[in-house]
């Protein structure tokens, strides 16, 4: 982390954050009351590993047409994905939104 005076090759190269979201990623889903930044922002400057973050579509209702939507993120180090789900709840502040 550049904050303590150390380089992330994956920074470097641009490949940190990824566009999809591979199978071997822990990921989770959890609605979003904060702006997207925020959230990318936190993950940039704390963690280490490569990260996905996008949209989730799913259907709450079998047999409805209604399609809801959560955001995902998923991150291929799974202890980062602990710690994100742990601080996640100070993120969400509305007064952000």
């Amino acid at each position: 982390m550049l904050k303590h005076n150390e380089v992330n090759p994956l920074t470097v190269f641009g490949l940190r954050r990824v566009e999809h979201c591979p199978p071997h990623f822990t990921t989770l889903q959890f609605n979003v009351y904060t702006s997207d930044k925020i959230i990318t922002d936190w993950i940039w400057e704390h963690l280490t590993g490569r990260f996905y973050y996008g949209d989730y579509f799913f259907n709450n209702v079998k047999g409805s047409n209604s399609v809801d939507m959560q955001k995902r993120v998923g991150f291929e180090i799974p202890g980062e994905a602990s710690y994100f789900s742990l601080i996640l709840d100070t993120l969400q502040t509305p007064s952000d939104f």
